[in-house]
């Protein structure tokens, strides 16, 4: 690095997408990096122990701290940006956010609304230079209508369909209308639906669902497009803009203040995506397609009883409307903004991705036995009959937490 060191902070840095970043910062050597998280103390896996995140935490390139940013306090606590040598801490790539697939508002608010601008709060009170926020594409989603090839002239829907989407929506506009306040210059990116190595839930929830019997139906006519995104490009995106806000400035000024779509580029039908991870895992494809016509109005049944019941107990249904139709529609974007203005352009072709993703996933290959430990949530809320089975055919849950980046 040279001359003085300096700091980047990633906080939800022990996330999916967040642990790819803080390796491609530490192997360009930009920054040292701290990993901010919730947990009290990191515990690296094996390859990452043996690794490069390994090797920068034990040379002291890299280090973590345990904060919840809900909290004011530990979003300015000296631990997580140390006032020591605060110049020296450029950066913030903003990335923590709670599971979407929780269908919890006052969780989705504290977390991508408040912990947000306690973020900003904190950029603006240590003097950082530049905040880069992970959002999602479901901000200019409502729900219902497909989106193909969208760009960023499209506007917040009037009314999200989750309180997820919606309050990365808010999260978003906080970053992005805080950009030039203080000498902070900030930008959005908009990840579309991240997949690779290291992935804990979307390769795993499709092989359990296919290996208890319930992947065997397309819901609609399965044309529907998807933008697939592979991590390492993600991380790339995040890179580029902050790079490109860094550079100063016509190039910055043009840069920040923005939010970005990023893609692999390379649209693919969303059930051919599901296909090809599969069938190079070893397990056949599912081809009975149901249209969508027909399963809304049992997902709307299952929203109205939970309606009903949820202030008893119930938990939110596996089959809704929303998520029918994030199966059966097309969401691609267009991410030639980020092209122009930040110099994105994919580093890992699609292709390329699924064949590095399909081979991380050798352990959950057909015929390799899986520990379990007893059933699924999903199981011991419907059961495990064909009915059951229809209603769970692609553990819809666990795939649209995914799908919403």
């Amino acid at each position: 690095m040279g001359g003085e060191e300096k700091w980047c902070v990633v906080t939800g840095g022990r996330g999916f997408a967040a642990r790819h970043l803080v390796v491609m910062l530490i192997r360009y050597g930009m920054y040292s990096v701290r990993i901010a998280d919730l947990e009290p103390s990191i515990e690296l896996d094996d390859d990452e122990e043996n690794g490069v995140l390994g090797e920068a935490m034990k040379s002291g390139r890299a280090d973590y701290v345990s904060a919840d940013l809900r909290h004011k306090a530990q979003a300015f606590k000296v631990s997580f940006i140390p006032i020591a040598a605060c110049i020296g801490v450029v950066v913030v790539f903003h990335m923590a956010a709670p599971d979407s697939s929780i269908n919890n508002h006052r969780l989705h608010y504290s977390v991508n609304v408040q912990g947000t601008q306690n973020i900003i709060d904190a950029c603006s009170k240590l003097k950082i230079k530049r905040l880069i926020y992970t959002s999602s594409p479901s901000v200019v989603f409502d729900g219902v209508h497909g989106i193909s090839n969208g760009n960023e002239s499209l506007p917040y829907p009037a009314k999200h369909y989750d309180s997820y989407s919606a309050t990365k929506a808010e999260g978003e506009s906080l970053v992005i209308n805080s950009n030039g306040s203080n000498g902070l210059l900030t930008c959005s990116i908009r990840p579309s639906s991240i997949f690779g190595p290291g992935d804990r839930l979307f390769v795993p929830s499709l092989v359990s669902a296919v290996r208890s019997g319930k992947l065997k139906f397309i819901i609609g006519d399965g044309k529907n497009m998807y933008d697939f995104t592979y991590v390492e490009n993600v991380a790339h995106a995040h890179i580029c803009a902050e790079r490109a806000l860094a550079s100063g400035g016509a190039t910055a000024d043009k840069a920040s203040g923005q939010a970005y779509f990023i893609t692999n580029g390379e649209p693919l039908q969303f059930w051919e995506f599901v296909s090809i991870i599969l069938e190079g895992l070893g397990y056949e494809r599912p081809r009975t397609k149901v249209p969508a016509f027909l399963v809304l109005p049992i997902a709307h049944m299952a929203e109205l009883i939970y309606k009903i019941i949820a202030p008893f107990g119930m938990k939110v249904p596996q089959l809704i409307p929303s998520r029918v139709r994030l199966l059966s529609v097309s969401r691609t974007f267009d991410c030639s903004k980020a092209n122009d203005l930040l110099g994105y352009t994919p580093i890992v072709p699609l292709q390329e991705g699924i064949r590095r993703t399909i081979d991380s996933y050798q352990h959950w290959r057909a015929g390799v036995e899986i520990e379990r430990k007893g059933p699924s949530k999903a199981e011991l809320l419907l059961g495990t009959g064909k009915g059951a089975n229809l209603l769970l055919c692609t553990e819809l849950r666990v795939i649209d937490h995914r799908l919403l980046m």
